[in-house]
């Protein structure tokens, strides 16, 4: 039987060599017709650290590697574009501190 390959988004990367990555579907409400959104969230093993949060990435099923992880790491699809607004307002206060200690 072949390994399942899914596409889904990095949501939570804190742990080492562990990601979150969240797979959305879209599946028809069986008596209403509508469409609902559901996901299925899967533990994966990344060896390299390579993703981050918000990154499209590729994931194989593998024999289980703790717990919950059940999922490997085959590639980043896309980088995440999203920009992390509070390390950059700590990184503008680092400067401007550098500015000011220099001046004095």
């Amino acid at each position: 039987m072949p390994k399942r390959t899914e596409i889904g988004v990095v949501t939570r990367d804190k742990c080492d060599k562990t990601r979150r990555v969240e797979i959305e579907r879209r599946v028809q409400h069986p008596l209403y017709g509508k469409f609902i959104r559901e996901r299925t969230i899967c533990y994966v093993h990344d060896e390299n650290n390579e993703s981050g949060n918000g990154d499209t990435v590729e994931i194989i099923e593998s024999m289980p590697t703790s717990k919950t992880k059940r999922w490997q790491l085959v590639r980043v699809v896309s980088k995440s574009t999203e920009v992390d607004v509070a390390a950059l307002r700590a990184a503008r206060k680092a400067e401007a501190k550098a500015a000011e200690e220099q001046q004095s």
